[in-house]
């Protein structure tokens, strides 16, 4: 039997021990225990599927079956939930098993408010999956303002993006969880866009922290998966039921490597914030540019949330711009850049862009996508750890020859350059 999620008033649950160690520290050491038999100072890989019993029932440690529990698993799993101060962590086959899982474990009929600009996958997941199975979600774009105007008897669950994809809005977490609560209500923040180094949901008060893993706590493009981390004892048992039953579980490999790339999450962390910081300048100075969204700019409307919710009031490493010269234009940016590479995801240790209108936003219909602000001239791009000069240059080179391209072929808009605001160059 799945163990029942109750609509009671949340009450506060135990906080987890608070950290004698810094972050650097606890993610070095954190779930890394020296081998006991060799002395060995990094994790071996655990590929057994099954585990020795030595009577029935009696496993030989705490390990039966891998898909129930995996030593690699288990070690990553205690490394994230001490870095995002979680008394627990679950990890799950990809970010949007892990969405799958926790919206899997609402009734059918239940009701979830979700910010607007949400991941694809996520907006994909909320309005053909979950509404098969009774889930119905609504979405807003300003949950600060009138989250209590959306709230239902049957409302059990609060979906946010801080920074939102790919929009980078920022959400004022303390705010809607005190609305929240007062009902009952869980809420769950979708941390992947900064990582547990910059911003830490649990302090301010949500009830579940997402992430998709394969961006920036693995941070090399090598791992799909995700993780979910929170402190109550009801969710561990409910969500650790739907881990094992539902079985979208990563192997113990994966997890080996994303909990080995987790140790240098703090210095990628910082490399990609000053890296995005430096671009975020160059671009909104520049003429070619409509507007820059990034949280580490004293322009960007949530900016003071940033300075009260991000270590350091960090940016972190993803920024999005409007190029001038609409559509075009910017696919043809995305084209000529040579140390970004064109591609999906984000977080890695290497720069990526993409156009989020034909790419991961392309299945959200064109008049929710403008909505929000995901124009067709919208520029999605993920900082990296190179050098900050090198990709400086590379956007700045990129934005002539983009430009450049389109004027001679007649496409610039003479009087906004852009196909988001009078779709004159839609496709």
């Amino acid at each position: 039997m799945i163990p029942p999620l109750t609509s009671d008033p949340v009450s506060t649950p135990p906080r987890p021990p608070t950290p004698v160690h810094g972050f650097g520290t606890l993610a070095v050491h954190a779930g890394s225990p020296h081998d006991p038999s060799t002395g060995a100072v990094i994790e071996p890989i655990s590929l057994s599927t099954t585990f020795a019993q030595t009577a029935v029932g009696k496993p030989v440690g705490e390990f039966e079956y891998s898909r129930s529990a995996n030593p690699n698993r288990s070690n990553f799993e205690a490394a994230v939930a001490a870095l995002e101060h979680a008394r627990y962590a679950l990890a799950f086959s990809s970010g949007s098993a892990t969405t799958a899982n926790i919206l899997q474990s609402l009734a059918a009929g239940s009701h979830v408010i979700s910010v607007s600009d949400v991941y694809g996958g996520t907006h994909r997941y909320f309005t053909q999956v979950a509404k098969a199975h009774g889930v119905k979600v609504t979405f807003t774009p300003e949950i600060e303002v009138d989250i209590s105007e959306h709230i239902n008897n049957q409302t059990r669950l609060i979906w946010i993006e801080s920074p939102s994809n790919p929009t980078l809005r920022l959400v004022d977490i303390r705010a809607v969880v005190s609305e929240a609560h007062k009902h009952g209500i869980l809420v769950v923040v979708d941390n992947t866009f900064l990582s547990p180094y910059v911003q830490n949901p649990l302090d301010l008060g949500a009830d579940i922290v997402v992430h998709s893993v394969t961006k920036y706590i693995n941070g090399h493009s090598d791992v799909v998966m995700g993780v979910a981390a929170f402190n109550s004892d009801e969710l561990r048992n409910r969500l650790g039921f739907l881990q094992n039953a539902i079985g979208a579980v990563p192997s113990a490999f994966d997890a080996w490597l994303a909990h080995r790339g987790l140790k240098t999450l703090h210095l990628r962390a910082r490399a990609a914030t000053v890296n995005a910081t430096t671009v975020a300048h160059a671009l909104e100075a520049s003429p070619h540019v409509i507007a820059v969204n990034y949280p580490g700019l004293d322009s960007h409307p949530h900016r003071h949330i940033a300075k009260k919710q991000h270590r350091d009031a960090m940016g972190g490493g993803m920024l999005s711009f409007r190029i001038r010269g609409g559509h075009a234009a910017a696919e043809r940016f995305c084209r000529v850049t040579k140390i970004f590479t064109l591609a999906e995801s984000l977080g890695g240790v290497e720069s990526l862009v993409e156009l989020p209108s034909s790419m991961t936003h392309a299945g959200i219909p064109r008049d929710q996508r403008e909505a929000v602000g995901v124009f067709d001239d919208l520029v999605r791009l993920s900082c990296g750890v190179e050098e900050a000069e090198d990709l400086k240059n590379d956007v700045l080179q990129a934005l002539e020859a983009a430009l450049g391209d389109s004027a001679k072929n007649g496409i610039v808009n003479s009087t906004n350059g852009t196909n988001g605001t009078n779709g004159t160059n839609g496709h």
